[in-house]
This record gives structure tokens, sequence and C-alpha cells, in this order.
């Protein structure tokens, strides 16, 4: 379980144009990493609008908006265009970095256990480190709560 002040998992994946991103090249801006679960479903796309809506908020705190989802870079390019949203999509297909931030597990649903991803949102400071941790999230008004954080 990560903790408030630790440093955060450095991991790297294809964004939704299949170039490589990491943590470390986001080094002195604040992260806003979000995990969500599959594009273009209501809860997912309400949260991505509400970031692509504060975009320019969050630029001005000197945030980027990362959003990390199982989807391919193949979704994430038409979720992106269907939405006009502007922050970066990571494609984690193999749910290893979802497992580091503790995204991936347990869920419950009508009293059935199933493994799935864990709604979370972790600020990450300037430095690397964690500055907040969101989860589980609750998708209305949660951009602006993460806006309001920084």
């Amino acid at each position: 379980m990560l903790k408030i002040g630790e440093k955060a998992p450095e991991f790297e994946l294809l964004n939704q144009d299949g170039i490589s991103v990491a943590l470390r090249d986001f080094l002195g801006k604040k992260v806003i990493l979000y995990f969500y679960p599959k594009d273009n479903t209501p809860g997912c796309t309400t949260q991505a609008c509400d970031f692509t809506q504060n975009y320019e908020a969050f630029e001005n705190k000197n945030a980027v908006i990362i959003g990390v989802s199982p989807d391919s870079v193949k979704s994430h390019q038409n979720f992106i265009a269907k939405f006009n949203l502007k922050h970066i999509l990571l494609s984690d297909s193999q749910k290893e970095v979802c497992k580091f931030y503790g995204a991936w597990g347990l869920k419950k649903n009508y009293g059935k256990e199933y493994e799935g991803l864990i709604r979370s949102t972790f600020v990450i400071d300037e430095e690397g480190k964690i500055a907040q941790i969101y989860s589980p999230v609750s998708v209305k008004e949660h951009a602006l709560k993460v806006l309001e954080s920084l």
C-alpha cells in the first residue's frame, strides 16, 4: 500500500500515440495520475471530460494530467478523438502499473467478489513523491476536488 510522502513508483507505458512515457519525464511538475476502468463508459467519460474541462487550471498550477487504464493504445486514440480530451492517456494492458499503485484488486458487486480496477487518483509532487491519494474515487466533481487540493 502506497503512502503519502513516499516516492511514487516509476513506470513507463505507451500513450495514445504509441510513444513511451515515463513518470521521470515529468520531474519538476505535479502529476495527476488517475486510474480508470474503461474508455467510453459513462463514469470514465465523465471523469476524463471533467479533467479536460479543467485542463488549463491544472496547467496554471504546474500540473500534468495522466489517465491510465488497461485499454489499448487504439482505444485511447478513439476515446480522445470522440471527446476532444486534452490530457495524456496511457495503456497498461498488462495491469502492471495498476497493480504497483494498488489500483487493481478485489472488488465486490452485488455480493460477488472479482478482480478489477479500483478507480484511484494519485497527486505526485515536483520531486516525484506522493502528495495525495484518492481511493476509491467517486467521479462526481472529482477533478475539482483534486484541483482544489493543489
